[in-house]
């Protein structure tokens, strides 16, 4: 999925900062990616996924792509649930990249089944991945950020975690978590000019995994909702520190109307 720069992105600048994507191998991540190097970021693709699987999608292609469109794309193999691969997949942008302005923390697993009927290794693997997996990729490079004078650290959640009415699954609960974390590390953070913001969509993105995981829901066209316009949001929320937005739970349209 390429992304193309639009109106709201194209006036973010970003040229001279890099972007580190977890969960950049396919659907939201790529085209935050995407994106984000169309604004001139040099982007570190990270995501466990560096060859062809069951879901499509590789961190490769994803950088090949950007350095196709003239952008500068580093393919970077991450594990968000194990430590050292964080590690690993941090000290190599820094080194190859020169260092990290911007982290978006996308990597996820899918969930939606009633509490009664989840396995405890599916809620846990939410837990896991959804949510200790922002903490250690977010830990990993504040030190970086702190070193360049500020940044931008944004979290991808869910609109889910508002429809309580709807009851209670193993993904919307972790992602109620990382805006909780989120949230708080605005404000540990102002002194650092870093900001923190959460950032979902508005409406249901058909990606390759919603597509491997909920594929059997009916999706009304209208709660669809194009990859491009969350990606667009995140150039916006990317270009920020804490003198700007920072302290957020933003969902992609009401940054980006339409």
């Amino acid at each position: 999925m390429q992304t193309k720069p639009t109106p709201e992105s194209a006036g973010t600048t970003l040229t001279g900062k890099v972007a580190f994507v977890a969960g950049a191998s396919r659907g939201i991540g790529a085209a935050i990616a995407e994106q984000l190097a169309a604004a001139g970021a040099a982007v570190a693709v990270a995501a466990r996924s560096e060859s062809e699987g069951t879901v499509p999608g590789t961190i490769h292609a994803v950088a090949e792509r950007i350095t196709a469109a003239g952008g500068r794309g580093l393919a970077v193999p991450c594990d968000v649930t194990d430590p050292g691969s964080v590690e690993d997949a941090v000290a190599r942008t820094v080194a190859e990249l020169g260092g990290i302005d911007i982290l978006v923390a996308n990597a996820g697993v899918l969930w939606l089944g009633p509490v009664e009927t989840t396995p405890l290794k599916r809620w846990q693997l939410c837990l896991d991945v959804n949510l200790t997996g922002v903490f250690s990729v977010t830990k990993a490079v504040i030190p970086q950020l702190r070193a360049r004078g500020g940044g931008s650290l944004i979290a991808i959640t869910t609109t889910g975690v508002d429809m309580v009415d709807r009851g209670a699954n193993a993904y919307w609960v972790s992602k109620a978590a990382v805006e909780r974390l989120y949230l708080g590390l605005a404000a540990d953070l102002r002194g650092d000019n870093i900001a923190v913001n959460c950032l979902s969509p508005s409406r249901v993105v058909l990606t390759e995994g919603w597509q491997a995981a909920g594929g059997s829901r009916e999706i009304p066209p209208e709660m669809v909702e194009p990859a491009e316009t969350i990606a667009r949001a995140a150039v916006l929320l990317a270009g920020q520190d804490a003198a700007g937005i920072t302290g957020t739970v933003q969902r992609s349209q009401t940054l980006i109307p339409g």
